[in-house]
């Protein structure tokens, strides 16, 4: 494992948990909830190349592939949140928690897929 990797990838779930849990807690998505979504992109991508870069490539599995999706939902969802909060929709600034909860749930699958992976091929 690349020691940097893993902390910018830790990095990306506290940014990006802080910025869905407050946004939930509030009840309301907030312009600062919106600057936590891009960070844990930020963090999700630069820490996800530097483990291609150490690994070779990405790999075609539940990880990577899991991986690529979370990314591409957390670049929606950022983008989307930025759409709202211009947009100045009351009943969608108040809604989007249920999208980022999803996408957060998602995002989960490849922080936890190598370790739950690992457990599995350790105890056969």
């Amino acid at each position: 494992m690349n020691p940097l990797a893993v902390i910018i990838i830790n990095l990306a779930l506290i940014f990006y948990s802080i910025g869905v849990w407050s946004e939930r807690i509030q009840g309301r998505l907030k312009t600062w909830h919106t600057v936590f979504f891009y960070l844990g992109l930020i963090c999700d991508t630069w820490g996800t190349g530097l483990m291609f870069d150490y690994v070779g490539g990405m790999a075609y599995d539940l990880h990577g592939l899991s991986g690529l999706l979370a990314i591409i939902l957390m670049l929606i969802h950022a983008i989307w949140a930025t759409v709202v909060l211009i947009r100045m929709d009351e009943r969608m600034i108040a809604n989007f928690h249920k999208f980022s909860v999803t996408v957060w749930l998602i995002w989960l699958v490849p922080y936890f897929s190598p370790m739950v992976l690992r457990m599995i091929e350790a105890a056969k």
